[in-house]
C-alpha cells in the first residue's frame, strides 16, 4: 500500500492537533503514526489511495478550531508502518517552533465539568483539555510536552494519566492535564489568615464583597480584582495604585443577562468576547448600568471581558457581578507573576491575595479589542492572540529582530518569510521595562531557534528601545516612525499599488528632524513620500507637552492671536514668554496635539494623568460627527498644508455647547482628509486610502473618515490583526525594511 510522510507547520503544537490526527487515521482506517517534531507535527501513513487523500485533505479542513495548519510537505515513501496508527514521543528539542499556541479559556465542555458536582473536576480552578487552558504562558521550552512546560513538576495521577492516555477522551496527550488530586492548587492569604483550596475561593469572594481589593494570579500574571460597582472599593484602588483616571477593565459572569445590562454589545463584540482568546472589547456603557462612575470616568465606553480561566470564571460566577480586573503591577512597571514578588510588590495596594502553584513562564497581559466601522480592531494583541504570526510578502536574507517603538512597545522576530509578533510589553520608561524587553528579545530567538543577525529600531535616538538596540553587538538600521506606520498597514493588506495612508498619532521623528504625527505618505514600503501635513504648531515644555494637554490649547491660542480662556495657563505666567522666545519648544504636526488642545480648550483635560486621556475625553464628549467644512489646504513646496487656524475660534466659542463643538471638531478632520484624498487622486490617480496611527483608535473620527472615503469611491484599509497605534510598529518595520529591497532572498 501507498504510504506518505506529511509534515505540517503552523499552529499545531499544543492545540490538540496530535489526539485530532490520530483519530482521522483511524476514521480512514490508515496505519502509522503522528508526533511532534522540530516546531512542527510529522505523520507516516499508510492505506488506500483514496483514504490517504481524504486524510491530506482532513487535516486541513477539519483541524481543532485553536489548530492552524500549513502543509509543509508531502511525498510518498517506501517505509511501511506497523498496523495500527500511534502517537510516538515528540523529537527535536531546542530546534525551531513553527507556531506557538496561545492561551486559551476554558471550553464548554471543561465548563460544564467545573460545574458538575458529580464529575472528579468539579469546582477545580485549573481544569483544561486539549482545546483549552495554559500554553504560551507555561512554555518552557519545545517541542511542546508536559516535562517542557510549567506543568513538569505535578506528576499525573492514575485517573488523568489514564484520560491523557485514552484516544476516546478529549484529554489525550492533554499536556497540562491535572485534577485535584495531583494538579496544581490555590491559596489565600489576607491579613496573616490563610485558606486553602475552595476554602480560598470561599474566602477570596468574601473579600471582594466586603469591598476589599485582591490581587488574583490568573494565566499571564496577577490581576487586581474589587466590586465594580462600590465607588469605595474602585476609588481606593485608583487612589493605591496609582491610576486616578485611566478606564479600568471590568469582569462579567458569563450569563448574557449581567452584561447586556451593562453594556450595549454587538453580534460581533459579543462573538469576540466569548472567544478562546477572551479579550478585553470595548463597547458603550448602557445608561443605568450598575457601575461606578470612577469605572471609567467622562467616557462612553468601557472594557468589559470574560473569564480567561476557570479560576477566574469561579471568583466572578460566585460574586455574580461585574468586578474590576485590571493588571496587577504599579503604574507603568511590568505585570507581577511570582506569589512572593506579588506580595512585596503589592503591598499597600492589595488587602488580599489568591495565589497558586503553577508557575508562569512569561508574563501576558490582556488583550484589547474595540469595535470601529463593524469590526472588533486589535489595540493590544497579548493573551489568547499572540504571539501573532504572519507570512511576509518577500523572503528575508536573514533574521532581523525589530524593536517598535517607546510606548505600546512589542517585538517583531522576522525569519525566511515569517514574522512573530510579540504580546503587548508596554511603556518602556523604567528599568523593570527595559529588563522584560530584554527577556522578550531573547525568548522569542531561542523558541523559535532563531538567532537574529540585524536590528530595526525606531530612528528617534532617546527611544529605550533604540537606546536598547545600541547596547547589542549587532547591526542597528533606524526606521523612521511614520513611515514604520504606513508599512504595516501595506504589509497586513499586501496593497503593492501606490497607497495614500495617513499617519495621524502623537509624535514620532521624521526625516526633516521635526516630530511627524499629522503626515499624509504616499507610496508603498520603502518609498513614501510626505503628499500632505497640517501646518506645525511650536509647543514649549518638551516632553511635558504629551500630558500637559493645557500646552497645546496655549499654543493653539498664542499662535491665532487668541485669548486663551481663563484658568487655562498656570499663575506664573512664564509659559508665554518662553514660547515666544523659543525656550525649551518644538515644532510638530501630529494630530494627536490637536486633539489635546481641543480637549483642553472645551474645560475636559488640562492635565492628562494618562496617555490619550484628552482625545478619549473629547470624543466622548462629541458622542457624534456633525459635518463641518475641512481645513484650508496650502501648497507649500509641494506639499499639501492643512492650516488648522480656524479651528480655534470654533473650539473658543462659548454660545455653543462643549458637545457640538467637539463634534464639529471631529467633523472638520474627517473633511480634512477627505479633501485631501481627492487632491492626491487628481495628481496620482491613487485608489487606496489607509488610516494608521493611534488617532485612528478614535471610533467617532474613524469610522466618519471611513464613509466619506468609501462613499467617493477610494479602497479603504484599516488595520484587522495590526493594532494601527505604536503597537504594530515593529511588524511595520520589518516590512519597510523589506520594502527597501536591500534584503530580500
Amino acid at each position: 500500500m501507498p504510504a506518505w510522510r506529511i509534515d505540517l507547520g503552523g499552529i499545531v503544537q499544543g492545540v490538540g492537533f496530535r489526539p485530532f490526527v490520530y483519530r482521522l487515521a483511524h476514521q480512514h482506517g490508515l496505519n502509522g503514526w503522528v508526533r511532534n517534531g522540530a516546531g512542527i507535527v510529522e505523520i507516516l501513513a499508510s492505506g488506500g489511495s483514496t483514504a490517504l487523500v481524504r486524510f491530506c485533505a482532513g487535516l486541513l479542513a477539519e483541524a481543532p478550531p485553536a489548530a492552524r495548519p500549513e502543509l509543509l510537505s508531502r511525498r510518498e515513501v517506501a517505509e511501511q508502518p506497523a498496523a495500527g496508527f500511534v502517537i510516538l514521543e515528540s523529537i527535536g528539542a531546542g530546534r525551531v517552533m513553527r507556531g506557538l499556541p496561545s492561551d486559551l479559556a476554558p471550553c464548554a465542555d471543561c465548563l460544564r465539568e467545573l460545574e458538575d458536582p458529580a464529575d472528579r473536576r468539579y469546582r477545580y480552578p485549573f481544569i483544561n483539555c486539549t482545546q483549552c487552558g495554559p500554553r504560551y504562558s507555561i512554555i518552557r521550552s519545545l517541542p511542546y510536552d508536559r516535562a517542557t512546560t510549567s506543568m513538569a513538576g505535578f506528576a499525573m495521577c492514575a485517573a488523568c494519566a489514564a484520560d491523557y492516555a485514552d484516544p476516546g477522551n478529549r484529554r489525550f496527550h492533554a499536556e497540562p492535564v491535572a485534577c485535584p488530586d495531583c494538579g496544581p492548587h490555590c491559596w489565600f492569604t489576607s491579613a496573616g489568615v490563610l485558606h486553602h483550596r475552595e476554602a480560598a475561593l470561599a474566602a477570596c469572594t468574601a473579600a471582594l464583597r466586603d469591598g476589599q481589593i485582591i490581587a488574583v494570579k490568573g494565566v499571564g500574571g496577577y490581576h487586581l480584582l474589587c466590586d465594580a460597582a462600590s465607588d469605595s472599593a474602585v476609588q481606593a484602588l485608583r487612589a493605591r495604585k496609582p491610576r486616578p483616571h485611566k478606564p479600568l477593565a471590568l469582569l462579567f459572569p458569563a450569563g448574557p443577562e449581567i452584561l447586556g445590562r451593562h453594556a450595549a454589545l454587538s453580534a460581533e463584540a459579543l462573538a469576540r468576547l466569548r472567544s478562546p482568546a477572551r479579550p478585553i472589547v470595548l463597547v458603550p456603557r448602557r445608561a443605568g448600568a450598575a457601575l461606578s462612575a470612577a469605572v471609567a470616568p467622562g467616557l462612553v465606553d468601557i472594557g468589559v471581558m470574560l473569564a480567561d480561566s476557570p479560576l477566574h470564571h469561579l471568583l466572578v460566577e460566585a460574586f455574580g457581578a461585574p468586578l474590576v480586573a485590571t493588571s496587577a503591577n504599579r503604574s507603568g512597571e511590568p505585570m507581577v507573576t511570582d506569589p512572593v514578588a506579588a506580595e512585596r510588590g503589592l503591598a499597600g495596594i492589595a488587602d488580599g491575595f489568591l495565589h497558586h502553584n503553577r508557575p508562569i513562564e512569561r508574563a501576558v497581559d490582556d488583550s484589547v479589542l474595540r469595535e470601529i466601522a463593524g469590526k472588533p480592531r486589535p489595540f493590544r494583541v497579548a493573551r489568547g492572540l499572540s504571539p501573532l504570526e504572519m507570512r511576509l510578502p518577500w523572503p528575508l536574507a536573514r533574521p532581523v529582530l525589530a524593536l517598535g517603538g517607546h510606548m505600546k512597545s512589542t517585538i517583531a522576530l522576522g525569519f525566511g518569510d515569517r514574522l512573530v509578533l510579540s504580546p503587548h510589553l508596554g511603556e518602556l520608561d523604567n528599568p523593570a521595562s527595559l529588563a522584560q524587553f530584554g527577556h522578550m528579545a531573547a525568548d522569542l530567538q531561542a523558541l523559535y531557534g532563531v538567532q537574529a543577525e540585524l536590528l530595526l529600531a525606531d530612528a528617534h535616538p532617546s527611544y529605550g528601545s533604540t537606546q536598547w538596540a545600541r547596547r547589542q553587538n549587532l547591526p542597528v538600521v533606524p526606521v523612521w516612525h511614520h513611515h514604520a506606520h504606513a508599512a504595516a498597514l501595506a504589509g497586513e493588506f499586501g496593497v503593492t499599488a501606490p497607497l495614500l495612508v495617513f499617519t495621524w498619532d502623537g509624535v514620532g521623528l521624521g526625516p526633516d528632524g521635526a516630530l511627524w504625527g499629522g503626515e499624509a505618505l504616499l507610496g508603498t514600503p520603502g518609498h513614501w513620500q510626505v503628499a500632505a501635513r497640517f501646518k506645525r504648531l511650536r509647543l514649549q515644555g518638551g516632553d511635558k507637552a504629551a500630558r500637559e494637554p493645557w500646552r497645546s490649547a496655549a499654543a493653539l491660542c498664542w499662535h491665532t492671536g487668541n485669548v486663551p480662556p481663563a484658568g487655562l495657563l498656570p499663575p506664573s505666567g512664564l509659559a508665554e514668554a518662553a514660547w515666544a522666545s523659543g525656550l525649551n519648544c518644538h515644532e510638530t504636526s501630529a494630530v494627536g496635539r490637536l486633539f489635546d488642545g481641543a480637549a483642553s480648550l472645551l474645560g475636559l483635560c488640562r492635565m492628562a494623568s494618562y496617555e490619550g486621556q484628552g482625545p478619549a475625553l473629547l470624543e466622548a464628549c462629541a458622542d457624534k460627527v456633525e459635518p463641518a467644512p475641512g481645513l484650508d489646504l496650502v501648497d507649500v513646496d509641494g506639499v499639501l498644508e492643512a492650516d488648522w487656524a480656524g479651528l480655534v475660534p470654533q473650539l473658543l466659542d462659548a454660545s455653543l455647547p462643549a458637545a457640538r463643538r467637539a463634534a464639529r471638531f471631529h467633523g472638520a478632520l474627517a473633511q480634512t482628509a477627505l479633501d485631501i484624498a481627492r487632491a492626491v487622486r487628481a495628481t496620482h490617480g491613487i485608489a487606496h486610502v489607509g488610516l494608521a496611527g493611534g488617532v485612528f483608535q478614535n471610533r467617532l473620527l474613524t469610522e466618519s473618515l471611513l464613509a466619506l472615503l468609501q462613499a467617493d469611491g477610494f479602497t479603504t484599509h484599516l488595520g484587522n490583526a495590526i493594532p494601527c497605534n505604536d503597537a504594530g510598529l515593529s511588524y511595520g518595520q520589518v516590512i519597510e525594511f523589506l520594502g527597501s529591497g536591500d534584503e530580500r532572498v
